[in-house]
Protein backbone atom coordinates (compact mmCIF):
# COMPACT_ATOMS: atom_id res chain seq x y z
CA UNK A 1 0.00 0.00 0.00
CA UNK A 2 1.41 3.08 -0.83
CA UNK A 3 0.39 6.85 -0.21
CA UNK A 4 1.33 10.18 -1.57
CA UNK A 5 2.18 12.50 1.40
CA UNK A 6 2.16 16.31 1.33
CA UNK A 7 3.87 17.67 3.57
CA UNK A 8 5.93 21.00 3.20
CA UNK A 9 8.33 21.12 5.83
CA UNK A 10 10.17 17.83 8.11
CA UNK A 11 7.76 18.30 11.01
CA UNK A 12 5.34 17.66 8.96
CA UNK A 13 6.78 14.60 7.40
CA UNK A 14 7.85 12.70 10.54
CA UNK A 15 4.05 13.49 12.40
CA UNK A 16 2.90 11.98 8.85
CA UNK A 17 5.49 9.03 9.25
CA UNK A 18 4.62 8.53 12.90
CA UNK A 19 1.03 8.21 12.30
CA UNK A 20 1.51 5.89 8.90
CA UNK A 21 3.16 3.43 11.46
CA UNK A 22 0.81 3.39 14.25
CA UNK A 23 -2.05 2.89 11.61
CA UNK A 24 0.21 -0.20 10.53
CA UNK A 25 0.91 -1.87 13.73
CA UNK A 26 -1.73 -0.99 15.96
CA UNK A 27 -4.39 -1.67 13.82
CA UNK A 28 -4.19 -5.25 12.35
CA UNK A 29 -2.01 -6.85 15.34
CA UNK A 30 -3.41 -9.01 17.48
CA UNK A 31 -2.77 -7.35 21.29
CA UNK A 32 0.23 -8.63 22.62
CA UNK A 33 0.60 -10.73 25.42
CA UNK A 34 1.45 -8.68 28.55
CA UNK A 35 4.33 -10.25 30.33
CA UNK A 36 2.67 -9.71 33.50
CA UNK A 37 0.19 -11.61 33.17
CA UNK A 38 1.32 -14.95 30.88
CA UNK A 39 2.60 -17.77 33.26
CA UNK A 40 5.54 -18.93 30.83
CA UNK A 41 6.87 -15.92 31.12
CA UNK A 42 9.38 -15.14 34.07
CA UNK A 43 11.80 -12.53 32.36
CA UNK A 44 14.67 -14.51 32.26
CA UNK A 45 13.60 -16.76 29.60
CA UNK A 46 13.76 -20.14 32.03
CA UNK A 47 10.68 -21.88 30.77
CA UNK A 48 10.98 -21.43 26.56
CA UNK A 49 13.21 -24.75 26.10
CA UNK A 50 10.00 -26.61 27.57
CA UNK A 51 7.26 -24.75 24.96
CA UNK A 52 10.03 -25.56 22.06
CA UNK A 53 10.82 -28.65 22.88
CA UNK A 54 10.51 -32.18 20.61
CA UNK A 55 10.15 -34.11 23.89
CA UNK A 56 6.41 -35.21 24.65
CA UNK A 57 7.36 -34.68 28.30
CA UNK A 58 8.22 -31.57 28.11
CA UNK A 59 5.94 -30.50 25.34
CA UNK A 60 3.16 -31.63 28.22
CA UNK A 61 4.28 -29.73 31.01
CA UNK A 62 4.25 -26.85 28.68
CA UNK A 63 0.69 -27.72 27.67
CA UNK A 64 -0.58 -27.58 31.59
CA UNK A 65 1.19 -24.41 32.37
CA UNK A 66 -1.25 -22.65 29.55
CA UNK A 67 -3.73 -24.32 30.78
CA UNK A 68 -3.76 -22.37 34.10
CA UNK A 69 -2.75 -18.74 32.33
CA UNK A 70 -5.21 -16.64 31.51
CA UNK A 71 -3.61 -15.32 28.37
CA UNK A 72 -3.96 -18.48 26.42
CA UNK A 73 -6.46 -17.89 24.13
CA UNK A 74 -4.55 -14.44 23.17
CA UNK A 75 -1.32 -16.20 22.97
CA UNK A 76 -2.95 -18.89 20.75
CA UNK A 77 -4.78 -16.41 18.32
CA UNK A 78 -1.34 -14.21 18.22
CA UNK A 79 0.67 -17.60 17.00
CA UNK A 80 -1.69 -18.74 14.48
CA UNK A 81 -2.23 -15.03 13.01
CA UNK A 82 1.94 -14.50 12.74
CA UNK A 83 1.65 -18.27 11.63
CA UNK A 84 4.41 -19.59 14.63
CA UNK A 85 6.22 -22.31 12.84
CA UNK A 86 6.75 -24.36 15.76
CA UNK A 87 6.34 -24.58 19.76
CA UNK A 88 3.37 -25.01 22.45
CA UNK A 89 1.49 -21.34 22.13
CA UNK A 90 -1.72 -21.08 24.15
CA UNK A 91 -1.72 -24.43 25.13
CA UNK A 92 -1.78 -25.68 21.92
CA UNK A 93 1.03 -27.47 19.78
CA UNK A 94 1.65 -25.91 16.50
CA UNK A 95 3.70 -26.98 13.52
CA UNK A 96 3.87 -24.83 10.36
CA UNK A 97 1.62 -22.60 11.26
CA UNK A 98 -1.11 -24.85 12.48
CA UNK A 99 -2.69 -26.89 14.98
CA UNK A 100 -1.51 -30.35 15.49
CA UNK A 101 -3.51 -32.56 17.74
CA UNK A 102 -1.30 -35.52 18.79
CA UNK A 103 2.54 -35.25 17.94
CA UNK A 104 3.90 -38.68 16.93
CA UNK A 105 7.04 -39.94 19.37
CA UNK A 106 9.85 -40.90 17.60
CA UNK A 107 11.03 -44.21 16.95
CA UNK A 108 9.14 -47.27 16.01
CA UNK A 109 5.95 -47.84 17.97
CA UNK A 110 5.11 -49.82 20.55
CA UNK A 111 3.66 -53.65 20.40
CA UNK A 112 2.05 -53.39 23.32
CA UNK A 113 0.20 -50.16 24.20
CA UNK A 114 1.73 -49.04 27.07
CA UNK A 115 -0.43 -46.76 29.79
CA UNK A 116 -0.95 -43.09 29.47
CA UNK A 117 1.27 -40.83 31.42
CA UNK A 118 -0.55 -37.73 32.81
CA UNK A 119 1.93 -34.78 33.43
CA UNK A 120 1.10 -31.09 35.42
CA UNK A 121 3.16 -28.26 35.18
CA UNK A 122 5.88 -29.41 37.77
CA UNK A 123 6.61 -32.62 35.77
CA UNK A 124 4.84 -35.00 38.15
CA UNK A 125 4.25 -38.15 36.17
CA UNK A 126 1.41 -40.58 36.80
CA UNK A 127 -0.09 -43.34 34.67
CA UNK A 128 -3.81 -44.01 34.84
CA UNK A 129 -6.57 -46.58 33.24
CA UNK A 130 -8.44 -44.16 31.57
CA UNK A 131 -8.42 -40.55 30.08
CA UNK A 132 -11.27 -39.62 32.10
CA UNK A 133 -8.94 -39.88 35.88
CA UNK A 134 -6.97 -36.73 34.60
CA UNK A 135 -7.45 -33.46 36.38
CA UNK A 136 -8.35 -30.57 34.83
CA UNK A 137 -4.94 -29.00 34.85
CA UNK A 138 -2.99 -32.03 34.02
CA UNK A 139 -2.30 -33.49 30.17
CA UNK A 140 -2.33 -36.60 29.13
CA UNK A 141 0.34 -38.60 26.68
CA UNK A 142 1.26 -42.22 25.47
CA UNK A 143 4.80 -42.62 25.19
CA UNK A 144 5.61 -45.46 22.67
Amino acid sequence: MSTLINATTSDELVATIDVAIDDTFNDTATPAVSNKTARCSDGNGTLTPLFFSDELVDIARAKAICARCEASATCLAGALERAEPWGVWGGELLESGRIVAVKRPRGRPAVRPRPALVIDEVGTIRTIDSIDDKTEFEVAIRVA
